[in-house]
């Protein structure tokens, strides 16, 4: 495994839609792999394909529930309502308040190609809506309805 470099807002590879994964092979679970290992090391929630340079539609989440791999995500329902700060790790500079679904039900694929389903909520949900933005080439930042500023920065 390895830790990958996160790429920083500016990149143009974060304004682009992803391709479906069709192959389910060893180069996708060793990106995996890495993936999680950089997540970890970094203390993130969740981190997309995109962040590490691969226009290729997954990310991984732990958002405290365990640790999660979504192929080929896709959001099925959502309910409710939760507005919360919300951060980066492609842009580690913006912080802001963000209104996202209190609960999201979403499909995807494990690294195997099987599908499942789950229904997750609070910062679980939070960050299945915010890691498949990132597949779609959208950045939080355009979400933000209020800036925060962490008390190291006042």
């Amino acid at each position: 495994m390895a830790i990958r470099n996160i790429v920083k807002k500016g990149d143009e590879i974060l304004e682009k839609q992803c391709r479906p994964v069709e192959k389910f092979d060893d180069r996708l679970h060793q990106n995996l792999d890495d993936m999680k290992e950089t997540l970890y090391k970094v203390n993130g929630v969740g981190l997309a394909a995109p962040q590490v340079g691969i226009l290729r539609s997954y990310c991984i989440i732990d958002a405290g529930e365990g640790y999660f791999e979504l192929i080929n995500p896709e959001i099925l329902s959502y309910s409710g309502s939760q507005r919360d700060i919300e951060g980066c790790l492609s842009c580690p500079e913006d912080w802001g308040y963000v209104t996202r679904p209190e609960t999201v039900k979403f499909k995807a694929q494990d690294r195997y190609g099987n599908w499942y389903e789950k229904e997750v909520s609070g910062l679980f949900a939070r960050a299945v809506c915010h890691e498949t933005d990132h597949l779609k080439g959208k950045l939080f930042v355009e979400l933000i309805e209020e800036r925060y500023y962490p008390e190291s920065e006042k």
